[in-house]
Formats: C-alpha cells, structure tokens, sequence
C-alpha cells in the first residue's frame, strides 16, 4: 500500500524516497530493503538519496521519524491531560487510551500516512532488526519509561519486572497484528459489518489488555502444576529445572528493558 501525502509538488524527490522508503518497509522490513528497490520506486538515482539522507541508515531514521516523532508528542500531551484530570485516579484504560488513541487519530489523517500509519506502526515495533530496536531505545526511551511508569501507578500491586513481561506481550501481540493486517478489513470482520467508531474499538483493545495486566500471578501451586506437566515429556530432571526456571522466570528480570521499544 503506497503511502501519498498530500500538499507538496511532485517532483519534490525527498518527500518522494521518504514515501517509497516507508512503502517498503512496511511491506518487507529492514533487512529485506535495497537502496536500489527505494530508487525504483521513488523513481529517483541513488545520487540523490545521497545527497537527502547520505546513506539507507540515515534515511530510515528520517522515515521512521516524521511520523513517530508526532505519535509520540501527542501521546504524552494525552497522558499529561489524564494526569492532571485524574491524579491518583488514573486507571491501566487511560494510560492505554493515551497509547492508542493518537495513533488511530493519526490513521484517519492522509497528511500523515493515512491507512498505511497503524501498519507502519505494526512493522517498527515488530521488525526483528536490532538497527531498528536500537534506534527506538535510543529515541524514544523516555517516552516508554513515562508510559512505563503510569502504569506502574495505576497497577502498582504488580512488580515492575513483572508488568513489564506484562506489556511486553500485550503490546508486541498487537504490534504483530498491526504489522500484517489490513485493520479495516479485520475490524469489520470481527464487527460482522456493524459500524465501530474509534471509542468503541479502544473500549474492546483495552478490555483485553486490562485483563491480561491485571490477572493475578502465578502462584507456587500453579508453577508446580506447570512444572509437572511438562515434566511429562522430559526426566524427573528436567522437571526440576523446569520448575526451578519457572519460578526465577516469574521475575522478569530483564523484562523491564524489553518493554521500553513496545511503547
């Protein structure tokens, strides 16, 4: 699906490798994407992706940018509103609201990407490339430790390596489903044709996320049961350490720095 944006001339060539850069990388991902395939599309030689961008890394930083950049000022100025609105009040759906709310805004607006946004979305958070992981680190970390810790507030029963896992699952599933879909299409299959505004798909994204954050946690009878079960397939060794792993794994130790390129 092509990405246009609107209100620039034609022959604007660094709006026109930004938009085939993007294209591309929604559809194949980092690893998969030639300097050549950008230049066929765009229409343009490679003199002048060197001349705009000066090589494919700068250049994908720049895509990913102009329109990460935005989502995310938006996303805090939301958060800030309900931090200021609510207080100690704030609730795992406002947080979430916050997240999502802005990238479906965003979807609906041509200028910035149109359709092809959520999808764009999908493929940054999932592309298994550690360029791209780290250039999400390196940007946007302080936005995901902001996001991190209003939900740190708002579940505070949880501990922190454990949210962590918590949101490190939840947001890369939905990232996953972003990154592959048509999301109209899927949303008026599941909605079996009747409409659904932009409220009520959040209100149905945050029923299932609110639930998987707040079940409670495995407790010493529930590993044990796991443990045995899976001890089934293997020596009463490997039951043991499958045990013993899961209840260090119930931690999260390193779960906390996972989550911070999820949000």
């Amino acid at each position: 699906m092509a990405v246009r944006t609107t209100g620039r001339h034609a022959g604007d060539t660094k709006l026109r490798i930004l938009d085939a850069a993007e294209t591309l990388f929604i559809e194949c991902g980092y690893e998969a994407l030639s300097m050549r395939q950008i230049t066929s599309r765009a229409e343009v030689n490679l003199a002048a992706v060197n001349y705009h961008f000066g090589h494919k890394e700068s250049l994908i930083h720049s895509m990913l940018s102009r329109r990460l950049d935005r989502l995310n000022e938006e996303r805090l100025k939301l958060l800030d509103r309900f931090d200021v609105m609510l207080g100690a009040r704030l609730t795992c759906e406002h947080v979430l609201g916050a997240m999502f709310i802005p990238a479906l805004r965003l979807s609906r607006d041509p200028r910035v990407g149109g359709k092809a946004f959520l999808r764009l979305l999908g493929r940054a958070y999932t592309d298994p490339s550690a360029f791209i992981r780290d250039f999400l680190n390196a940007h946007y970390e302080s936005v995901a430790m902001r996001f991190f810790d209003a939900f740190q507030r708002a579940l505070p029963h949880l501990p922190r390596e454990e949210l962590g896992w918590r949101l490190h699952f939840a947001i890369g599933a939905l990232s996953g489903v972003l990154a592959g879909t048509d999301t109209d299409r899927l949303i008026a299959e599941f909605s079996q044709g009747k409409s659904m505004n932009d409220l009520q798909l959040i209100a149905r994204l945050a029923s299932l996320m609110v639930a998987a954050l707040k079940a409670p946690l495995p407790d010493g009878t529930q590993l044990a049961a796991f443990a045995a079960v899976l001890g089934d397939a293997t020596d009463d060794d490997g039951a043991d350490r499958t045990f013993a792993s899961a209840q260090r794994d119930s931690s999260g130790e390193a779960a906390a720095r996972a989550v911070a390129c999820d949000t």
